[in-house]
């Protein structure tokens, strides 16, 4: 029995119950289609993760207090304690000293909190109010789309001047120029003279949910004049972001007289080694979700042997018969491990279309990234699927005896 006759022969045998075959190509092509969808997913969501991250830049620090927001907000009727040995200003600029620190580029201070904040009839709430200086604009690579930024002289002068960013600027003017309009934060009233570019998201925060002012404006109006939020450091380069962590914290130390690290009032995140990390646990969480999705695939292929199984036992009068006219155990055994494959291999082809379909379209927030090797594996594993979850069956199937099948009614 030649090859070609062997697949015409299992590709008849699949036809003739049609139904049991569509409904046994489909667990093969949910598990497919999931392997692939779920690595997308993974894979988008470490991409979202990394571009969060490098939107900060590799060579920078973050300093802040870590008992939390470490300052006392008298705005949008909030109330925080003061942070005990938290970072002032102060504190803050002895970190641009280049002869303790010459591997420090810029230092931004921050002063957060959240009010609600109105604009005409409209009031919202801003989840980030940030005052800082101007370099916090570079530092945390935060372009202006419209209007300008504000200048040294308005943080000199504590000018009531702010940058709000895209969301604020939607949920508060709908459609309109919001530059040159004034918006009201408590008792502040500022002037906006600009609007951040569209940022996107950072992990379940709006990165254009915000209004940047001077900090000056918002330690004196808003936050008071305790301890900073945090602090960003930019290093001089991306190969001399350890070093300025060493310098930074020799001069922090100093500063707020900690003699052990265990006393540290503070701690630096290094944006590199944040990204290194994140970076494994999205690859591992991407790992989580292949195994997840690879059960339905375990599942599919227990559901083509079961079906394989029926398949001989109802057959077995034409095994019989094709044995006794002199067809080989090979040919028997070849049939019946095509009929596995071509159900697995074609439930795989639907699954990676239907997948493809699927990764254009954000799922739960996030952006699929398609990875061209799971398909490929995808594929491939539909293969093994069908020769090992078909070769039992296919086996009692080529050893079934001439005399015993014909008997078989």
């Amino acid at each position: 029995m030649s090859p070609l006759e062997v697949v015409r022969s299992a590709l008849r045998g699949l036809t003739a119950n049609p139904l049991r075959s569509t409904l046994t190509t489909l667990g093969i092509l949910i598990g497919v289609g999931a392997v692939i969808v779920l690595v997308a997913v993974g894979n988008g969501s470490s991409k979202a993760i990394e571009a969060s991250i490098e939107q900060l830049g590799t060579n920078t620090l973050t300093v802040s207090s870590q008992g939390g927001r470490g300052f006392s907000a008298r705005g949008g009727g909030q109330q925080q304690q003061l942070t005990s040995g938290g970072i002032t200003l102060s504190v803050a600029r002895q970190l641009t000293n280049t002869d303790l620190a010459p591997d420090v580029k810029s230092v931004t201070p921050e002063a957060t909190t959240s009010a609600t904040v109105t604009a005409g009839d409209t009031s919202v709430t801003v989840n980030s109010i940030v005052g800082t200086s101007v370099s916090y604009f570079e530092a945390t690579n935060s372009p202006v789309d419209k209007g300008t930024y504000f200048t040294q002289a308005d943080v000199d002068a504590s000018r009531q001047v702010a940058v709000i960013g895209p969301t604020t600027a939607d949920n508060l003017f709908s459609g309109q120029n919001p530059v040159g309009q004034q918006i009201t934060v408590g008792n502040l009233r500022l002037t906006v003279v600009g609007v951040l570019a569209e940022k996107g998201s950072s992990g379940f925060q709006d990165a254009g949910d915000t209004i940047i002012a001077p900090i000056t404006t918002v330690q004196r109006s808003l936050t008071g004049y305790g301890a900073l939020s945090s602090v960003v450091v930019q290093a001089t380069g991306a190969s001399t972001v350890d070093v300025a962590e060493s310098e930074v914290t020799s001069i922090l130390d100093n500063a707020l007289g900690v003699t052990s690290s265990n006393d540290r009032t503070y701690r630096v995140l290094n944006q590199s080694q944040l990204l290194s990390t994140r970076t494994e646990a999205s690859k591992t969480f991407t790992v989580l979700l292949a195994a997840v999705a690879g059960i339905s695939l375990l599942v599919g292929g227990i559901g083509i042997t079961n079906i394989m199984l029926v398949t001989v036992t109802e057959r077995t009068r034409e095994i019989g018969i094709r044995k006794a006219l002199g067809a080989r155990t090979g040919a028997v055994l070849g049939q019946f491990l095509t009929e596995a494959t071509a159900l697995s291999l074609l439930g795989g082809v639907l699954g990676v279309a239907a997948a493809l379909v699927t990764v254009n379209f954000t799922i739960s927030g996030i952006e699929p990234v398609l990875v061209p090797s799971s398909i490929a594996l995808a594929l491939a594993v539909c293969v093994v699927i069908g020769v090992f979850f078909g070769g039992y069956p296919a086996g009692r199937a080529a050893r079934l005896r001439p005399i015993d099948a014909l008997r078989h009614e």
